[in-house]
């Protein structure tokens, strides 16, 4: 009995895999639950995580049904998203009921709910394959239909802040060498701020971007400055003093009245080499063991992104200094925008780098996931300022880990 059960299962997620491609975004739960039985399981419910990833949305059976809002802060499914571990109760109408992470890589998008009436160890490798299942069904739907996209956002988004999330990466990636996670706030109101994060050649990339203003011309300049940035990354060598040579050229041709500070590194995955340039930017920070490295990456600073191409002339191209410190195993960098430590209580004092630091420190000592420690940070820095950012936040963390297994 057994093994014929589990042969069905085995094939009920095949077929799933088979035909999951063609099924039209919003027919993705109830293709999925006419597969429920053959699995073993009752049901299943996909949650997506909304934009500021403090609610969890249902996608809903259909045009009729709909969406449930679970917060991340105080339900069972939104300890799975912060824990990224399983979380399992009895049901109220009977059966357990079950929550799972579903990731993209390593970038949390929701969870999955999934009633059963009996848990055994082949009902749960089912259950942890239909996370996996769906979630590429989510991300790669998503990218042709805007229907999720409605789902996951609880306000309307401004012009600014709908062009930054388009260019914007995922908020997590890494191998078993890298991890890099970002945050972004205000999500709905974005000005200036940008982040990218890129694998390549054994190199991790890296950039944090900060426009002057906070307008739709500021978002456009960031746009501009992305696109720079991945342009010579994806058509070239993609040195760094390329690629800031480039950035500073176009933003002076396409936005001579504006500027941008950022820092560009590359991290060698092999050796932890990292490089860097940092452009008229707040100094990122090193952690080792838990404690920052006081003047680890204090270098004499270099002109904004915008105007050495100005000064310099046509003829003289500005000469980029590339910055280089080893790392060893378990370093972390953080990399930041001055709203993080400028954002002002009413009172008008800042939140200030040691608390940032302490705060990033406290959740790495606890052994938190660096993406829910950044989504806690950046919360606490919107109640620091009463819920209301006066300037775009970004956080970036990256970690060298080459000996983990």
């Amino acid at each position: 009995m057994e093994a014929a059960a589990g042969r069905q299962q085995e094939q009920a997620l095949l077929l799933l895999l088979e035909k999951m491609h063609f099924v039209s975004p919003d027919r993705l739960p109830s293709f999925f639950n006419g597969y429920a039985a053959d699995l073993g399981v009752r049901a299943m419910t996909i949650f997506l995580a909304d934009l500021r990833q403090d609610t969890l949305v249902s996608l809903p059976e259909g045009p009729d049904q709909p969406s449930l809002r679970l917060g991340v802060d105080d339900t069972e499914a939104g300890r799975t998203y912060r824990t990224g571990q399983l979380q399992t109760s009895e049901h109220r109408a009977g059966g357990l009921q079950l929550w799972l992470p579903m990731n993209d890589g390593m970038d949390r998008i929701g969870v999955l709910e999934v009633r059963t009436d009996t848990l055994d160890q082949g009902t749960l490798q089912v259950c942890r394959t239909l996370a996996s299942l769906l979630a590429l069904a989510v991300i790669g739907k998503g990218g042709h239909s805007d229907a999720y996209s409605r789902l996951q956002r609880s306000a309307p988004l401004k012009l600014e802040a709908e062009m930054a999330w388009a260019y914007m990466p995922p908020r997590t990636m890494g191998t078993e060498q890298v991890t890099s996670s970002a945050v972004l706030e205000p999500a709905y109101d974005l000005g200036g701020d940008a982040f990218d994060h890129s694998l390549i050649e054994g190199e991790l990339h890296i950039t944090v971007l900060d426009s002057m203003g906070h307008d739709l011309l500021s978002g456009l300049t960031s746009t501009v400055a992305m696109s720079s940035c991945r342009n010579v990354r994806r058509s070239s060598s993609g040195s760094l003093r390329e690629i800031v040579a480039t950035v500073d050229t176009n933003l002076a041709t396409w936005f001579p009245d504006r500027f941008i500070t950022g820092v560009f590194a590359h991290l060698d995955l092999a050796n932890g080499t990292l490089n860097w340039i940092n452009c008229g930017h707040p100094t990122p920070l090193l952690l080792r063991d838990q404690n920052p490295v006081p003047g680890a990456l204090d270098r004499d600073p270099q002109l904004p992104l915008g105007i050495a191409h100005h000064l310099a002339g046509d003829h003289t191209p500005h000469a980029w200094r590339i910055d280089t410190v080893q790392l060893q195993p378990g370093d972390r960098v953080l990399l930041y925008t001055d709203g993080v430590t400028e954002a002002e209580a009413p009172d008008g004092t800042r939140f200030g780098q040691e608390r940032f630091t302490d705060f990033i420190i406290r959740a790495i000592a606890a052994g938190e996931p660096t993406p829910e420690a950044l989504r806690r940070l950046v919360n606490n820095i919107l109640a620091y300022q009463d819920g209301r950012l006066s300037d775009d936040a970004t956080i970036l963390v990256f970690e060298w880990h080459p000996t983990r297994t």
